[in-house]
């Protein structure tokens, strides 16, 4: 099938080392996580991503395969990326870092009418440049989601880093973020004003997820923030919430006819809160299916 949705981003392989047990390695990166959970909500999808020419590249490259995501693969001389995770007593992940991205000049296909980036793909270089040009060639085509997915630990300089980071969510019309997060970007701001600064900059939908207190978020149309309470679950670990919410997200707002090409942009420019609503909800009971189990789990549209 063609591909509905276009994702840009890390692949990696991730090192989780809970409290007192041995490490263990699964297939992660946040974009990649998206992609799955794209796939696994019925939603033809295409990865741009860059893996090694190593066992952990082809690793992933079968699990992605077996997951129904078609991948571009910027194959180079770097071994493929990793995370460390290390998980706390409450099921907490803190992260390590060994990463490399270069995906090269990134084709749009005619028929992808969403485009999705995040995380450290956005801001590292050189592919966070090549991910900017893909946003401004896709933009009369498609419409753009935003995870920042901050890691302070390899983003380098803050400041520089929400700088570009506020130059991606200028071209999207989406953007989702955790309160840890905004905790480290912007820590003198609240919570209201953190949403609007992002809506002034072009958005039509700001979105941020608080765990156990739920998820805010306000339309630009509204003037208003909302808050949802967190579905009830019991949390296993974090790992890959943040990536099955903004999936959800997505997936709802696709099927409600908000995104998914530029009539689609416009619809969600004057979309209020309650239109949003039923894909604020898919985008929580992705997120509290995830929590409850091991690792980056995807829920399917079934289990919804």
């Amino acid at each position: 099938m063609d591909p509905q949705f276009l994702v840009i981003g890390e692949a990696l392989i991730d090192i989780v080392a809970r409290h007192g047990e041995s490490a263990v390695e699964h297939v992660g990166g946040s974009p990649a996580n998206v992609a799955v959970g794209f796939a696994r909500l019925d939603h033809p999808v295409l990865f741009v991503t860059c893996l090694g020419d190593d066992e952990r590249g082809d690793r992933i490259r079968t699990h992605l395969k077996h997951r129904s995501v078609a991948i571009v693969d910027g194959t180079d001389d770097y071994p493929t990326s990793t995370a460390q995770a290390n998980i706390d007593e409450s099921g907490a992940a803190s992260y390590e870092f060994n990463l490399f991205w270069d995906p090269g000049f990134i084709e749009l296909p005619a028929s992808v009418h969403h485009v999705h980036t995040g995380s450290i793909a956005a801001v590292l270089e050189p592919g966070g440049t090549e991910i900017l040009g893909a946003l401004d060639r896709g933009r009369g085509q498609a419409t753009v989601s935003y995870d920042p997915n901050f890691r302070p630990s390899i983003m380098g300089d803050i400041a520089a880093a929400i700088a570009r980071i506020e130059d991606v969510m200028g071209r999207s019309d989406v953007v989702k973020a955790s309160s840890d997060d905004i905790a480290i970007m912007y820590p003198d701001l609240s919570l209201e004003e953190v949403i609007a600064r992002w809506l002034d900059l072009g958005p039509a939908l700001a979105v941020i997820t608080r765990a156990e207190a739920g998820v805010s978020y306000r339309t630009r149309a509204d003037s208003e923030v909302v808050t949802r309470p967190a579905p009830p679950t019991t949390v296993v670990d974090t790992v890959g919430a943040g990536d099955s919410f903004m999936a959800g997200l997505i997936s709802g707002l696709t099927a409600s006819g908000l995104l998914g090409g530029p009539e689609a942009r416009e619809r969600l420019h004057t979309a209020l809160a309650a239109d949003v609503e039923s894909a604020i909800a898919r985008g929580a009971a992705c997120g509290a299916m995830t929590v409850a189990r091991a690792g980056a789990y995807a829920p399917s549209l079934d289990e919804l």
